[in-house]
């Protein structure tokens, strides 16, 4: 079983930036995807990042293609997701999750897709 514990989000006005962190631990896992989802009230969840672990090949959504950067630790047991110029509509509940399966794009990475998640940080941008 796999355990994924994020960290990092909180209350930032406008044009301000958040650093989102998840760590991963628990038994042998070999992830080949490991992304960033966020849910707001009322609304689906959906995939904001990407990373594939072999290779390091990323892909975003893109309402936030240009202000977030997905990266991974080399142990491959971290992730982050550096958020800059945030805006309101970016305010939800950040997860991270990640699946075995390596998908090539943010096509694949959809909530049905992911093997383990973690239980979410806020992030809230007025």
């Amino acid at each position: 079983h796999v355990q994924l514990v994020e960290s990092g989000g909180g209350s930032v006005q406008a044009a301000g930036s958040l650093r989102l962190s998840c760590t991963a631990s628990g038994s042998a896992f070999s992830a080949s995807c490991m992304g960033w989802f966020r849910q707001a009230p009322g609304k689906e969840r959906e995939a904001v990042a990407s990373i594939s672990t072999d290779g390091g090949s990323t892909d975003y959504a893109g309402s936030v293609g240009g202000r977030f950067t997905i990266s991974q630790g080399t142990a491959k047991d971290m992730l982050w997701l550096q958020m800059n110029n945030l805006k309101p509509e970016d305010t939800a509940m950040y997860y991270c999750a990640v699946s075995r399966i390596h998908y090539a794009d943010l096509d694949g990475v959809v909530p049905g897709n992911m093997d383990y998640w973690g239980k979410g940080t806020q992030v809230t941008v007025s």
